[in-house]
């Protein structure tokens, strides 16, 4: 599976690094673990040095500080699932790494024009697709990086428009 530098694309930003998360479930190798601790004993880790976090958090915390502004916008079907009760639980990391995190209940968004895919984008010069199969996990190609203006704009309005309509997570009860 190709790799994505994360650190190297989101220290390319100046201004601004949004995320978009559009499924309710995600089935990736690497949350498993900590996803079956939390449905079998309730704790979320957000701990910023434990190893889910820590590659993250410094990632974030260095784009923070150099005053990028990162926000992410989870787009939810209401009753939410399991999995985003997880996310939901869990999004204390996101905020104590100096992430903004909104919430957006799906039928709020029935009027937006919204990519296929989840995605990055950063600045106006980057957009990163995320491919995943139907069962949530990575998709053989998981990244599709592009730099065309048309991509760019499509997904950074989308982002936008959901932000605007979208819960901040502290207001946001599943």
């Amino acid at each position: 599976m190709k790799q994505i530098d994360w650190a190297e694309l989101i220290g390319s930003a100046r201004v601004s690094a949004v995320h978009m998360e559009m499924r309710d479930s995600y089935a990736v190798k690497q949350e498993a673990e900590e996803f079956e601790r939390w449905r079998s004993t309730g704790i979320a880790v957000t701990d910023l040095d434990s190893p889910g976090w820590a590659d993250w958090s410094r990632i974030i915390r260095d784009a923070v500080s150099a005053g990028v502004v990162v926000r992410r916008t989870r787009i939810v079907s209401e009753p939410i699932t399991e999995y985003a009760r997880w996310l939901h639980a869990t999004t204390g990391g996101n905020l104590a790494s100096g992430e903004l995190v909104r919430w957006l209940p799906r039928a709020r968004a029935s009027d937006l024009a919204l990519p296929g895919n989840d995605f990055w984008v950063i600045d106006d010069h980057t957009v990163l697709f995320n491919h995943f199969t139907g069962d949530g996990d990575w998709a053989e190609e998981p990244f599709e990086l592009r730099h065309d203006p048309a991509a760019i704009k499509l997904c950074a309005t989308a982002f936008e428009s959901a932000w605007e309509r979208a819960v901040d997570h502290a207001d946001y009860q599943p």
